[in-house]
C-alpha cells in the first residue's frame, strides 16, 4: 500500500505543479513562460523522484509502468494498482485545480497546435527519449538514485521546451487524462495516451536490444 501512495502522490504533485504552472501563466498572462512551465515539470519530477523513488520507483506515469513491465521488470499484477494510483492523484489535482481556478477553460490540458498525426508523432518520439533515459538509471523498475532525480527531469524539461508548444508536451496519459476529465476536452485525448504508450515500450524494446547485443 505504501507504493501506491508513493505513486498517488507522486502524481498528484506533478499534475498539480506542472499543469498549476500552465494555468497560473495563462491567468497572468505569461508570467511564468514556457520555459517556466518546462522547468516546474523537470523539477517536481526531480524532486520527487529524490523523495519517493526508494518506496515505488517514481513511476509517476502509467507508460512507464506498463514499459517496465513489457521488458518484464516490473510485476503483472502490479500494473493495476499502479496505473490507478497515478490516475486518481492526477484526478484529485485537477479537482483541486478547478476549484481554485474555476474560469480556467482548460485546466493545464495538452492539446495539439497543429494537426493530429504532428502531435502524435512528437509525443511518441518525446516519450522514447524520456523512457530510454528512465531505464537507463533506474535499478530494476526504480527511478533512484543520486542522478535519477536530475537526469530524467532534465530530459522532460527538454522535451517541454521544443516539443510543447506543438503538443503540450506531455509524455504521460495520467497528465493527460486528469485535466480533460475535468474540462471536458476529450477530442484530442488519444493522442496523449497511445502515443506516450507506444514510445515508452518502444523505448524499453530498443534499450533491450542494444544491451543484449552488447553483451553477446
Amino acid at each position: 500500500m505504501k507504493k501506491y501512495i508513493s505513486e498517488f502522490i507522486g502524481t498528484f504533485a506533478l499534475v498539480f505543479a506542472g499543469t498549476g504552472a500552465v494555468i497560473v501563466n495563462s491567468q497572468t498572462d505569461g508570467t511564468i513562460s514556457h520555459l517556466g512551465i518546462a522547468a516546474t515539470f523537470g523539477a517536481i519530477i526531480m524532486t520527487m523522484i529524490y523523495a519517493l523513488g526508494n518506496i515505488s520507483g517514481a513511476h509517476f506515469n502509467p507508460a512507464v509502468t506498463i514499459a517496465f513491465t513489457v521488458v518484464k521488470r516490473f510485476k503483472l499484477k502490479e500494473v493495476l494498482p499502479y496505473v490507478i494510483s497515478q490516475v486518481a492523484g492526477a484526478l484529485l489535482a485537477s479537482t483541486l485545480l478547478k476549484v481554485l481556478f474555476p474560469d480556467d477553460d482548460t485546466l493545464g490540458t495538452a492539446l495539439p497546435a497543429g494537426s493530429e498525426m504532428q502531435s502524435f508523432i512528437l509525443e511518441l518520439i518525446i516519450t522514447f527519449f524520456l523512457m530510454l533515459v528512465i531505464i537507463s538509471v533506474a535499478h530494476g523498475s526504480k527511478e533512484q538514485g543520486m542522478f535519477a532525480g536530475l537526469a530524467i527531469g532534465s530530459t522532460i524539461m527538454l522535451n517541454i521546451i521544443f516539443a510543447g508548444p506543438i503538443t503540450g508536451g506531455s509524455m504521460n496519459p495520467a497528465r493527460s487524462l486528469a485535466p480533460a476529465i475535468l474540462s471536458g476536452h476529450f477530442e484530442h485525448l488519444w493522442i496523449y495516451i497511445l502515443a506516450p504508450i507506444l514510445g515508452a515500450c518502444a523505448a524499453v524494446l530498443t534499450w533491450n536490444y542494444i544491451r543484449s547485443r552488447e553483451q553477446n
